[in-house]
């Protein structure tokens, strides 16, 4: 029987096996900018260039697959900020399943539009006053529906590993010395770490958060979860988790390195040096990993390293004002 307290390399495995020809097997990159400015080779995984913008349909298929007729016919109920929330209106699409996602009415706009194109039914709730699971929760129980996590749940983190298992199939036998990766409730970093931990025990992986929503890296410092302040805003809003899951944090505790944290302003800088060197759209929850590199949060002079770039959902507006900060 499927152990659900756990996420192992075969799970990941057999989740990348049910991807096969639905997630894109987005690339390692280079930068000879980057490289010169963090003074060792960096590699960068663009899942901006996902399906749906973002990595979060991995999870998502991945789990929504496995469900059977009945379940299926119920359909399913997730919340989300906006990039799990198309990941399942994606996956839903393809399955044949109905998708309702609680979503902060407050999201990029852009996520929210792509989210009822792509198929989904969203129901809108206020991030500040409102608890998106539990919300999420009695809806589920009052259709009998299948509820999808964002993050805390076996399935989803494998899907999401398969993130990690690209990156070290690309590698082979140049292993690298460190991985760093967005880190909101810890599912995308939970899977990649379960990999790159069993193929290359050596590495060190990194979550990356942003100021004031810098959980992980407190929770793991403490060895217990911990919460952000309710209070805290911030333009990274795919990263905005009020605590570490439960199951998410037990893997992360086990395998990750300490937590790094960025500043908004290097966030920005992040994105703009993403549009202008790599000539890609990364959203600011999508931009930590590169944020820490290029500010110097993280050593990567004479080390061999791979940031995630996890996702590409932005407004146009908020995208255009950062874009155009600092200007010549």
């Amino acid at each position: 029987m499927k152990r659900l307290d756990t996420v192992t390399l075969r799970d990941v495995e057999e989740a990348a096996q049910r991807l096969r020809g639905v997630a894109v097997r987005t690339p390692l990159i280079e930068c000879p900018a980057l490289d010169e400015l963090a003074g060792g080779r960096v590699l960068l995984k663009p899942e901006c260039l996902q399906r749906t913008g973002s990595f979060k349909i991995r999870g998502a298929y991945n789990m929504m697959s496995q469900l059977d007729e009945a379940q299926r016919a119920r359909g399913v109920v997730a919340f989300s900020s906006g990039n799990h929330a198309q990941g399942v209106a994606a996956a839903g699409a393809m399955l044949g399943i109905h998708a309702a996602i609680v979503m902060p009415e407050d999201a990029p706009q852009a996520k929210i539009e792509n989210t009822r194109r792509l198929g989904g039914e969203t129901i809108l709730y206020d991030r500040y006053t409102g608890d998106r699971e539990q919300i999420a929760r009695e809806v589920a129980a009052q259709r009998g529906a299948v509820l999808v996590p964002s993050y805390d749940h076996p399935d989803i983190i494998a899907g999401q590993g398969t993130v990690g298992l690209e990156i070290m199939q690309e590698c082979g036998a140049d292993q690298p010395d460190q991985v760093l990766v967005c880190c909101g409730g810890g599912g995308l970093i939970a899977g990649c770490a379960t990999v790159i931990r069993a193929l290359s025990p050596g590495t060190a992986i990194h979550p990356v958060e942003p100021e004031e929503f810098d959980d992980t890296a407190r929770s793991l410092r403490a060895g217990k979860r911990l919460a952000n302040d309710a209070s805290a805003r911030g333009i990274c809003d795919a990263l905005q988790a009020v605590t570490p899951g439960k199951l998410t944090f037990e893997l992360n505790m086990k395998l990750l390195a300490e937590g790094i944290v960025v500043s908004e302003r290097a966030v920005r800088e992040a994105m703009r040096f993403a549009f202008r060197e790599l000539k890609m759209v990364v959203e600011p929850g999508g931009a930590v990993a590169l944020a820490a590199a290029l500010s110097g949060q993280v050593v990567c002079r004479g080390r061999r390293t791979v940031l995630v770039l996890s996702g590409g959902n932005v407004d146009t507006g908020l995208f255009n004002d950062i874009q155009s900060e600092h200007a010549d």
